[in-house]
């Protein structure tokens, strides 16, 4: 879909910003640049809808010489997302996702009526519609701008470091949104972003770029993980690596065992070991702790606080983290419902990695 062949730019003070550059963007997946500042990466994204035209080189979408088309109606017909959205704060945000459709000649009311219906898409309550992008908070604000960027129904969706500017928590939110439109949608997104944790769990091809513009390497965020083509990309994907590849290790082998449950309001008495706490949905609420007295019946206020959950049939890196994270060293097994299902151990899961990485000895030797 997207294609830049021996891509250059460089600017008239000397400064190459894009060095000779090849590389193809599979029809209908997520590609993530990443790369330190002054990599080129923005600069190599804004040539495809031709805000930055290149020194040299061709960049093609969908087989076309982006050159040969008005840059205007190129533009419309490409979804563009950058850092804390760039709404119009004059508009209401119904008139900010209606945009495109508008200017290219849509009705206005079939325009909103569409717009109300990309909000719920990313999320967003219609209601939110008739409110002004200063009344918003960040994260609703870039679901608005990804809301406008879907309006026209482009092929293609360039997104500019999209969540980089709101809270880590609200922006692994959003990254789960743009997953869950990628699965709906199926767009060609060509996303930048400085953050390598960010490029491996969205990107489903990741390319590199150091200083100068020049491409590291272009691969798998797993093969990328377990691979790194040089010192330098080595040295950006940073030394938990191996941990990191976790996420793409299933978890074939991981056998949730029981643990000791009590239910919110129940007796307890003396704890003699780690008892897990559940609510009547046998969703996990935390632990009583060895040698706790519980006077009555068990309320939250009596609860240690539980590591993170791992929901069954995730990659391994969840089981581990949840591990590693639960003060009493038993990682719990939740379902898609959050409803409790057995623990796992550091060890256990360590297990099943070696198992995971015999098969591969094996094979070299």
């Amino acid at each position: 879909m997207i294609e830049f062949r021996s891509v250059r730019k460089e600017y008239d003070n000397g400064t190459v910003a894009v060095h000779d550059l090849s590389l193809s963007v599979r029809e209908g997946s997520i590609t993530v640049l990443v790369g330190p500042s002054g990599c080129g990466k923005t600069t190599l994204m804004r040539m495809v809808n031709r805000m930055i035209e290149p020194t040299s080189g061709t960049v093609l979408v969908g087989g076309a010489d982006v050159r040969r088309s008005d840059p205007a109606r190129l533009r419309r017909g490409i979804g563009y997302v950058i850092q804390q959205a760039g709404l119009f704060p004059h508009r209401t945000v119904l008139d900010n996702v209606a945009t495109v459709p508008v200017l290219s000649g849509t009705p206005r009311r079939a325009a909103r009526t569409r717009a109300a219906e990309l909000l719920e898409l990313v999320g967003l309550p219609q209601e939110l519609g008739g409110r002004y992008p200063a009344q918003l908070s960040g994260g609703q604000q870039q679901r608005v701008g990804v809301a406008r960027a879907l309006a026209a129904d482009p092929p293609v969706l360039l997104m500019d470091e999209p969540f980089s500017a709101v809270d880590p928590v609200v922006r692994e939110g959003l990254q789960d949104e743009l997953l869950r439109l990628q699965d709906e949608l199926g767009k060609t997104v060509l996303f930048v972003t400085h953050d390598i944790d960010e490029a491996v769990r969205l990107g489903e091809k990741v390319a590199v770029l150091r200083q100068g513009g020049h491409l590291a390497q272009y691969a798998a965020p797993d093969d990328l993980l377990a691979g790194p083509a040089d010192d330098f990309v080595t040295s950006f994907v940073g030394r938990d690596r191996g941990y990191r590849r976790l996420s793409f290790v299933t978890a074939d082998g991981i056998r949730p065992q029981p643990a000791p449950t009590v239910h919110i309001g129940q007796e307890v008495g003396r704890a003699e070991e780690w008892v897990l706490a559940l609510d009547g949905a046998d969703r996990p609420r935390g632990w009583v702790a060895p040698g706790a007295v519980v006077d009555g019946a068990l309320d939250e206020d009596s609860l240690v606080a539980g590591g993170s959950l791992y929901t069954e049939n995730a990659p391994l890196r969840g089981a581990l983290d949840a591990a590693l994270s639960a003060p009493s060293g038993l990682g719990v097994v939740v379902d898609a419902e959050g409803r409790y299902v057995g623990v796992v151990t550091a060890e256990h899961v360590l297990d099943v990695i070696e198992d995971h990485r015999r098969p591969v000895r094996e094979g070299q030797s």
